[in-house]
């Protein structure tokens, strides 16, 4: 699959053992900056294929997480699928996988036996812990690293049991992280002319978003409590009830405070001792927030946001999935764009939040089905024959 010449990674070439989210959203961010992205897949497909009606190969996730990529099979547990992979790596610029520690070395096609290969070669994984350490070894989804990281300790009510997030925020949150390991040993690469192993561990990526959490335990020493949607030191941040669904709300300084009360025709309380400094509202948050909801409660979502729009007061109304999937905004930005799926459908897709300014935009091409591209990229890029290409399909090698 050709590539723009003025995209950043023209010309690099990508060996994609990505799985689920992972793996395939780093991926799918170094396909639309232009990389030649090949998912490779085992004959039966990653787990997300398995989800897919019978008789198809796509799933919404894949159709999501895999545009702009080519899609072979192979079975590396063949010794001539080995082999396959050693000549393709021998050409490649990145491989990125995202199994358990110790899959691909116990395959014996992990990082030492291809940098032999092919020294210029980023070899790039993601993992739940790490490929060191105790806890090397423990299995890992998404919730369990948002349980052990203390995400979840952190959310809900904090009379009521821990919750995890509503969407799957540490697979792509390590997702980006692996992106940018990856491209950072390629911009070494450029320099030094040699490739290196990286990895990122889903639990140190998710560790980060704890900074509030983090500050008030050093400030207090105390483990802090969850606050639901709201915030230990400061109000008004919380969400609040409008008349057809819920408003967020998060003020960071007093010119914030002050366009509210305006927007709510309550200047009158301005200089009441309650209300008149952080430490105040802190210290009366239910009369606060009771203030509040008592004007959010008269008025439609979208008419308060515009209210806050007009006074510059940092607000949001919460969408659902739909209303955020049919956004006119992202969809004029080009970031969400509507494709038609030869398998599911017409569907939204995300593109990627990364802008290279003067740089083409790549167009968006749907997702591959389960080998779509084995002729293409096994003979058309490695240079295998029509026959031999038949024959991997008969040994069940491709």
């Amino acid at each position: 699959m050709s590539a723009r010449a003025n995209m950043p990674l023209a010309g690099v070439v990508v060996l994609d053992f990505g799985q689920v989210y992972q793996g395939p959203y780093a991926t799918l961010l170094m396909a639309t900056a232009g990389a030649d992205v090949i998912k490779i897949e085992p004959p039966n497909g990653e787990p997300l294929r398995r989800r897919a009606p019978r008789g198809k190969s796509t799933t919404f996730p894949i159709a999501m997480l895999n545009s702009n990529k080519r899609a072979i099979t192979l079975n590396l547990k063949a010794e001539r699928g080995k082999q396959l992979l050693f000549r393709m790596a021998a050409k490649a610029d990145v491989l990125l996988e995202n199994f358990a520690p110790g899959v691909m070395d116990r395959l014996g096609v992990g990082f030492d036996v291809l940098h032999e290969i092919n020294p210029r070669l980023v070899y790039a994984s993601g993992t739940g812990y790490g490929l060191s350490g105790p806890d090397r070894d423990n299995l890992a989804m998404d919730l369990t690293i948002q349980a052990v990281s203390g995400l979840i300790s952190v959310t809900g009510e904090a009379d009521r049991p821990p919750l995890k997030s509503g969407p799957a925020v540490v697979d792509f949150l390590s997702g980006i992280h692996l992106y940018a390991a990856t491209v950072t040993a390629l911009y070494e690469r450029s320099v030094t002319g040699v490739g290196r192993k990286v990895e990122v561990a889903m639990q140190e990526a998710a560790y980060p978003t704890l900074t509030s959490q983090l500050e008030a335990y050093w400030r207090s020493g105390q483990v802090p409590p969850r606050t639901g949607n709201a915030s230990h030191n400061r109000v008004p941040i919380n969400v609040y009830v409008a008349k057809d669904g819920y408003v967020a709300m998060n003020l960071a300084v007093e010119e914030h405070w002050h366009n509210l009360l305006a927007a709510m025709g309550r200047e009158d309380i301005r200089d009441d001792p309650r209300f008149c400094t952080p430490d105040a509202r802190v210290a009366n948050r239910a009369l606060v927030d009771g203030t509040i909801e008592a004007w959010t409660r008269t008025l439609p979502k979208l008419e308060i946001f515009a209210i806050a729009k007009q006074r510059r007061i940092p607000l949001a109304p919460v969408r659902d999935v739909g209303e955020v999937m049919r956004d006119a905004h992202m969809h004029e930005r080009g970031f969400l764009e509507d494709i038609v799926h030869d398998e599911i459908g017409q569907i939204t897709v995300p593109t990627s939040a990364l802008r290279f300014h003067g740089s083409d935009r790549r167009p968006t091409t749907p997702s591959p089905k389960l080998g779509q591209h084995n002729e293409e990229v096994y003979c058309g890029w490695l240079g295998l024959s029509t026959a031999e290409l038949i024959e991997l399909k008969k040994e069940s090698i491709i």
